[in-house]
């Protein structure tokens, strides 16, 4: 079992997504924060980063980076996770919201942008202060030169719904009931996508639910992981009994190469 999960947080947010989970995971722990201009670009910063397998945990963009992370290192994955977020191709709508949002951007109009994709991160358009100032201050954090380039990563996106039978590792699919931006539809044709895939539904939650609600997110990650070190366990167990079998296997036809008549001297007669 890969003892790495590596977190890959949603656009405008960093490390600090996770601040109220990450201590609860029965894991070792590693963030990632690509900033490459395209989904590719992310996926391989991704990789970089780490060695061997590793269990990967992306909400939102970060999801959508873990699924190219997925087709270009299937092999890579020991367990997904993949939380609020979305599959499918951009909308042409959401496509023409990004370069509206990056056109006020470099025109420096960032804090008012912030303040419009606060008002869909949680359950609630007016959410309570300490989520406003959680996603305020990371997004301050990020700033308008990454998220101009989270923004170009974005417009790259494509579909990756077929990409997703190519996770054959365990993964877990979760989602707020009351998210705005990837509701809970999407996460269904996800799952149904997932050959050993686990899906759960938040009740009452938004966007974000590692701040919106962490003991449960932390929960469901650390479920993941169970059910990937039995995984692991399970696949231990097969490669001992093959190793077992082929060792077996290698004896028997030992014994009967030296098998058969032989004279005084032992050695084999002339057939």
């Amino acid at each position: 079992m890969a003892e790495q999960v590596v977190l890959l947080p949603g656009m405008l947010c960093d490390a600090g997504l996770w601040s109220a989970v990450e201590s609860a995971v029965d894991s070792t722990v590693l963030h990632a924060q690509p900033d490459a201009p395209s989904i590719t670009g992310m996926a391989e910063q991704v990789l970089s980063i780490v060695d061997g397998p590793f269990v990967l945990a992306g909400l939102s963009l970060g999801a959508i980076v873990g699924f190219e992370v997925a087709r270009l290192a299937p092999e890579r994955i020991a367990g997904f996770a993949a939380l609020a977020t979305n599959a499918a191709a951009p909308r042409p709508e959401q496509h023409q919201a990004w370069w509206r949002q990056a056109q006020r951007t470099q025109a420096g109009d960032f804090p008012a942008v912030v303040e419009e994709i606060l008002s869909a991160m949680f359950a609630e358009p007016q959410p309570p202060p300490e989520f406003a100032r959680a996603f305020r201050e990371m997004a301050a954090r990020i700033g308008p030169r990454r998220f101009l380039t989270q923004l170009a990563a974005q417009a790259t996106r494509t579909d990756a719904h077929e990409v997703l039978s190519a996770i054959t590792a365990p993964a877990l699919v979760a989602c707020g009931s009351a998210d705005a931006l990837c509701p809970p539809e999407f996460h269904r044709a996800i799952a149904a996508r997932l050959p050993d895939a686990e899906l759960h539904e938040v009740p009452g939650a938004g966007h974000l639910l590692p701040i919106e609600a962490p003991e449960v997110t932390a929960e469901l990650l650390n479920r993941l992981l169970r059910r990937c070190r039995a995984t692991n366990e399970e696949n231990d167990v097969a490669r001992s009994a093959e190793a077992a079998g082929a060792e077996a296997g290698g004896h028997r036809r030992l014994r009967l190469a030296g098998s058969g008549p032989r004279d005084h001297r032992g050695r084999p007669h002339p057939r």
